[in-house]
C-alpha cells in the first residue's frame, strides 16, 4: 500500500517554474526548460538557448559547453533542493520509507518543471544515446538522494544500488508526467512498487556480493589443505 508523504496538498496542478536567479548560468538553464517545454530536445541550439535566455552567446559559452551540460545543472538544482529538505529527524522510519520521503521530495521539487520532464523522457526514447546520457546523470543524482536517505551509495555495491534506483525512479517519472491527481496516488502507488521491488533486489545484491567471499575461503582452504596434510605425514613419520 503506497504511503502518504509528509508534503503540501495544497498546490496549483500545473505552477509556472520559478527563475533560479539573475546570472548569466541560471538564466540559460531557465531558458533551456522552457524550450523543452515547447520542442524536442535534439531541436534546441545553443544560439536558442542564449536568444531566450537574453544573453551574448559568448556568456553561455563561458558557463556550459553544450545543452546537455545546460541540463546537467538542473538535475543538479533539483538535488540540492531536495537535500536541502532533508533536515528532519527520521531516524525512527525504515530505509524504504526514508528514501519514499525523499523520492516524494524530489517530485514535489520537479513539478513546476513536468513539460521539460516530459519532453526529455519522449526524446530519450527516441535517441539511446540520450538516454545513456540521462542515464549517467540519474545515477548520479540516485547516489545523492540514497545518501540522503540513509543508505550506503558509494563503491561498486553503492554504485549498482544507485542504477538500480535511476531505473526505478524513472520509471515512476512515467506514471508522473501524466498523474494529474492533487494527491498523485498513481505515482505513489508506482513509487511503493518500484521500493518493493528494489528490496528483493537489495537481498538479491547482498547475497551476490556474498558469492566472492565465499569463492576466496574456498580457495584459501584447498590451498591450504597439501600443505596441512604434508605437514601431517612428515610428523607421523
Amino acid at each position: 500500500m503506497a504511503r502518504k508523504p509528509k508534503r503540501p496538498s495544497h498546490a496549483p496542478t500545473r505552477p509556472s517554474a520559478p527563475p533560479r536567479g539573475t546570472s548569466d548560468r541560471d538564466k540559460a538553464v531557465d531558458a533551456l526548460i522552457a524550450l523543452l517545454a515547447e520542442q524536442p530536445f535534439d531541436e534546441i541550439g545553443l544560439a536558442e538557448i542564449a536568444g531566450r535566455a537574453g544573453i551574448k552567446l559568448s556568456h553561455l559559452r563561458a558557463e556550459f559547453g553544450s545543452p546537455l551540460a545546460i541540463f546537467a545543472a538542473h538535475i543538479k538544482d533539483i538535488d540540492r533542493k531536495v537535500l536541502d529538505g532533508g533536515d528532519t529527524d527520521t531516524t525512527d522510519e525504515t530505509p524504504r520509507d526514508r528514501l519514499f520521503e525523499v523520492l516524494m521530495r524530489r517530485l514535489d521539487a520537479m513539478k513546476p518543471y513536468r513539460e521539460a520532464v516530459r519532453s526529455m523522457l519522449r526524446s530519450a526514447r527516441r535517441h539511446p544515446s540520450l538516454a545513456l546520457a540521462l542515464n549517467a546523470m540519474a545515477v548520479r543524482s540516485q547516489q545523492w538522494m540514497l545518501e540522503a536517505a540513509g543508505i550506503h551509495a558509494s563503491g561498486p555495491k553503492g554504485l549498482m544500488r544507485a542504477q538500480g534506483s535511476a531505473l526505478m525512479f524513472a520509471r515512476v517519472l512515467s506514471v508522473w508526467v501524466d498523474d494529474e491527481d492533487e494527491g498523485l496516488d498513481r505515482t505513489m502507488a508506482a513509487l511503493d512498487r518500484g521500493l518493493a521491488s528494489a528490496e528483493r533486489w537489495a537481498g538479491f545484491l547482498n547475497d551476490l556480493c556474498a558469492v566472492p567471499k565465499c569463492l576466496a575461503r574456498g580457495a584459501r582452504h584447498r590451498r591450504r589443505r597439501p600443505y596441512d596434510e604434508g605437514a601431517a605425514e612428515t610428523s607421523a613419520a
